[in-house]
């Protein structure tokens, strides 16, 4: 399989110096010998990659031109995997409100989201569930592409009917999704103000790296897919080393978010 970015070519240079990585030279962390075959049958699953790489989004938030659609609401951008947005029924088009951008695991879909319904109304947050293009996120296949457009489009069409507050923007995700958004949410510190990562597998950015958003980590300590230990002794170290506030959990259970992990990351978000 043909692919831009090799991980395990990766995974076998060392840091320079030992240290964790800085602006100048992000590295793919946090997998480790024993996570490489779950991660190869993923990529075994993918179509091939497109070979753009950019990761910048350009949507950004501005005064909408259109009813923001309370209750959940499909995007429709794309037959079959699209967008949910979700607008708490106390949205107000002159109040701006709170976005969170969420991410599935592997093989997930939007609807995976669905329990956060009821958190984002009781929180006044908006919340976009993005599906990937396919069974999982395009930077564990091999470069960015097709979902960093996706995405921004799907923020794009948000950001005409909802009035969002631009000192509150997450990125969150789970497993993959997670792995996701903090590999995009680096190089769009100008948009995204919060990187919220449940249970990530790996760190895998690339240039540019813009902006310092806020970083909530969580990982189970009885994970058997995803090890705590490449959270805990890669990835976390590493964004810590490079100046970003991390707040890190762990939790006793598997590959999960538990409900009291999700609202304190929620809570954490809101500041």
């Amino acid at each position: 399989m043909n692919t831009t970015f090799d991980i395990r070519a990766a995974l076998s240079r060392p840091q320079a110096g030992g240290f964790p990585m800085n602006r100048r030279s992000f590295m793919t962390v946090g997998l480790t010998a024993l996570h490489l075959p779950w991660l190869t049958g993923c990529l075994e699953r993918g179509q091939g990659t497109v070979s753009d790489g950019d990761p910048r989004l350009t949507s950004r938030p501005s005064f909408p031109v259109e009813a923001a659609p309370i209750g959940v609401t499909q995007v429709g951008l794309e037959d079959g995997r699209d967008a949910l947005l979700y607008v708490p029924t106390s949205y107000q088009p002159d109040s701006s409100m709170p976005l969170l951008i969420t991410l599935h695991g592997a093989g997930g879909e939007a609807a995976d989201w669905v329990n956060y319904y009821d958190r984002c109304e009781a929180r006044g947050i908006i919340m976009l569930a993005v599906d990937s293009r396919d069974s999982t996120w395009d930077r564990a296949r091999g470069v960015f592409g097709p979902d960093v457009w996706f995405i921004d489009a799907a923020l794009a069409w948000t950001f005409e009917r909802c009035f969002i507050d631009p000192t509150q923007i997450a990125m969150a995700g789970f497993s993959d999704g997670a792995s996701y958004a903090l590999s995009l949410g680096v190089s769009n510190g100008d948009l995204l103000t919060h990187l919220i990562a449940f249970s990530p597998g790996f760190l895998a950015p690339t240039d540019p790296i813009v902006g310092s958003p806020k970083v909530f980590v969580s990982h189970g300590t009885e994970d058997p897919i995803l090890s705590v230990g490449g959270t805990r002794d890669g990835i976390v170290p590493s964004l810590q080393g490079d100046g970003y506030d991390v707040t890190y959990e762990e939790f006793a259970g598997g590959h999960s978010v538990p409900r009291s992990v999700g609202d304190q990351a929620l809570d954490w978000f809101l500041g």
